[in-house]
């Protein structure tokens, strides 16, 4: 007998067939016995897209209870949808495919867990597929989220986002990176075949070139403007930071149980270890004029230089702004972001409470990164005595713009006052001073001055060597820094701790005096 509820039942079913191929049904010779036939199960199914009625059928199942238990779980699944248009469309769509590939109907804890996520139903969720999603449901900081993106939209959909999700292995990521590898070293070979070209389209010599010469560098331009622009290099950092955003992403599948592996953790890659910070010594300097080649990432001004650069920078408006960096390793962000009201000047500490960052190129105001950069920085009376000056300048900077802006307005023509932000470091107006700005001054200022080059980030690398010349160990670096991590510190700056060390003995040693004049053999 068959059994019936909501749309579908169990019924047994004949599935002899004739020398044609066609069902015998009512002819079949052996349907007078009790056990003839398969049980069959069929369920009425959500409409589709279009709002067209389907069916779940199948056939096969030798006892009534093997046939009753997947019917029930076709109806658990269907149950799933609870009244949501969406949902019920989608295990509809599931169910009519598995009736026409003949695949195991899933456990409904497994449908439920991909469509409460948004995934595929039928388990052929791909890369590119999940990463959407998983960027979706992310409650990063935007600058963040940018990062991800880029890493998604640049590397990982083109190389692996046609892969199914569970299907994707540590073989899949290998040739992934050993591709971005190549093109990385595709890329360098034609930046310096620019470089080369470049070479050639330029005249060193004083005055005009004849015209042979003219007409020679001409076809030597005309080469240039043919060949690619110059472009940025995927390094074993970048690789590192691309084998982080899909970890983090496989990470999350594994936790809403779509997967069982993370390949992303288990592929070989170069260390990726952050550059190392030198000194910019006289011998390094020496080779930097002649090749014009950094010997790191990360170079630091040694002491002296750095009071060349203050020396210089001391009459422009934002010198409060570098010593501060150079002397206490603000991040650009911080110091760009820091406020007044968290700077006390008689304790000689500053609240690192907030920064400004780049999003795209809009400035934004967030919270500093992790706990430990999120603290207070004890200051020296120097300092103090900087950014006192730097408040009393900023507050007559307010003075004549507001008058200035008096006398526009009384002339009948339109002027803002200034604007009070409450941070620090402002523009002109007194709005947020946007991070890119200190970045290019800095470097008009140390060209200026003939020094070597360093980035903005440098010269806070640099507050780690002045911590080392004032006779401070990697621990007092990591203070310093805030880093939240001693292995950070120690991985960036143990040489640059070393040299240092090097050239404190040579110093120590020299402060003893002697009237030995020359060294004297000495007897084996």
């Amino acid at each position: 007998m068959p059994t019936s509820r909501r749309g579908g039942g169990v019924t047994k079913r004949c599935e002899c067939r004739g020398s044609d191929g066609k069902r015998l049904g009512a002819s079949c010779p052996q349907l007078a016995k009790r056990n003839h036939g398969n049980h069959e199960i069929h369920q009425e199914l959500p409409v589709d897209a279009h709002g067209k009625r389907r069916r779940f059928r199948r056939t096969g199942y030798e006892g009534s209870k093997e046939a009753q238990a997947a019917l029930d779980r076709v109806r658990a699944i269907l149950d799933l949808a609870d009244g949501d248009e969406e949902a019920q469309r989608r295990v509809g769509d599931l169910l009519a495919g598995l009736m026409k590939s003949r695949g195991p109907i899933p456990e409904p804890v497994e449908v439920s867990r991909k469509l409460g996520v948004g995934v595929e139903l039928d388990g052929k969720t791909t890369v590119a597929e999940w990463l959407d999603v998983w960027m979706a449901s992310k409650k990063t900081r935007n600058t963040t989220n940018n990062g991800y993106r880029s890493h998604i939209r640049v590397h990982l959909k083109p190389r692996i986002g046609h892969l199914r999700l569970d299907r994707l292995n540590v073989g899949h990521l290998v040739e992934m990176f050993d591709a971005i590898v190549e093109e990385s070293e595709a890329t360098e070979a034609e930046n310096q075949a620019r470089r080369e070209q470049e070479a050639r389209c330029r005249w060193s010599k004083p005055g005009r070139p004849p015209a042979a010469v003219r007409q020679q560098l001409a076809e030597e331009r005309a080469k240039l403007a043919e060949m690619k622009p110059f472009r940025r290099t995927n390094g074993e950092a970048t690789r590192q930071s691309i084998r982080r955003t899909l970890r983090a992403a496989l990470n999350a599948a594994i936790a809403r149980q779509l997967i069982t592996f993370n390949p992303a953790a288990h592929v070989e890659m170069a260390s990726g270890k952050r550059p190392t910070g030198l000194l910019w010594t006289d011998e390094r300097v020496k080779r930097w004029w002649a090749t014009g080649e950094r010997p790191s990432p990360v170079m630091v001004w040694t002491p002296v230089q750095l009071g060349a650069f203050l020396d210089a920078a001391e009459g422009h408006r934002l010198y409060g702004f570098y010593h501060l960096v150079a002397h206490h390793g603000f991040r650009r962000g911080e110091g760009v972001g820091q406020g007044w009201p968290d700077v006390h000047f008689e304790e000689k500490r500053i609240d690192v409470t907030a920064e400004i960052v780049v999003d795209g190129w809009t400035p934004v105001e967030t919270v500093p990164k992790t706990d430990a950069s999120m603290s207070s920085v004890k200051i020296d009376s120097g300092t103090v005595t900087v950014l006192r000056e730097h408040r009393v300048r900023q507050l007559a900077e307010r003075d004549a713009w507001n008058e200035q802006a008096a006398r526009d307005r009384a002339e009948g023509r339109d002027a803002l006052d200034w604007v009070d932000t409450g941070k620090v470091f402002t523009a002109e107006d007194g709005r947020w001073l946007h991070p890119d700005v200190v970045s290019k001054e800095f470097r008009k200022i140390y060209e200026a001055a003939g020094l070597p080059p360093i980035n903005l980030r440098d010269l806070r690398h640099g507050a780690a060597g002045l911590v080392k010349a004032g006779g401070g160990d990697l621990h007092d670096a990591k203070v310093k820094l805030r880093h939240s991590t001693i292995t950070l510190t120690s991985d960036t700056y143990m040489a640059m701790f070393q040299e240092y060390e090097d050239e404190l003995t040579e110093r120590a040693a020299a402060v003893v005096p002697r009237a030995r004049k020359a060294s004297v053999p000495v007897e084996q």
